[in-house]
C-alpha cells in the first residue's frame, strides 16, 4: 500500500502546496479531526467523542483518531 500525498490541507481545505499550513498541521495534531479531505478538499462529516473522532468524506471513506482506533 502506498501513501497518499494531501493535496489538500485536512484543516482548512486550502491547497497544501500553495500557503503557509504549519498552524493548520500544529492544530490537528493535538486534538482536532482533520475538517477537509486531504485528496478532493470537500467538507467531512466528523464525530467526536471521549474516545476520540471519526471524520468521513463521501467519495473517500472514513478517517479515525489512533485512540480510537486502538478501541
Amino acid at each position: 500500500m502506498t501513501a497518499t500525498v494531501s493535496t489538500y490541507c485536512s484543516f482548512c481545505g486550502g491547497e497544501a502546496a500553495t500557503g503557509d499550513h504549519d498552524r493548520c498541521r500544529a492544530r490537528l495534531s493535538l486534538i482536532d479531526p482533520p475538517r477537509y479531505c486531504p485528496e478532493c478538499a470537500r467538507r467531512m462529516v466528523v464525530q467526536v467523542d471521549p474516545m476520540g473522532w471519526t471524520a468521513r468524506c463521501s467519495r473517500h471513506g472514513e478517517t479515525t483518531s489512533a485512540s480510537r482506533a486502538q478501541r
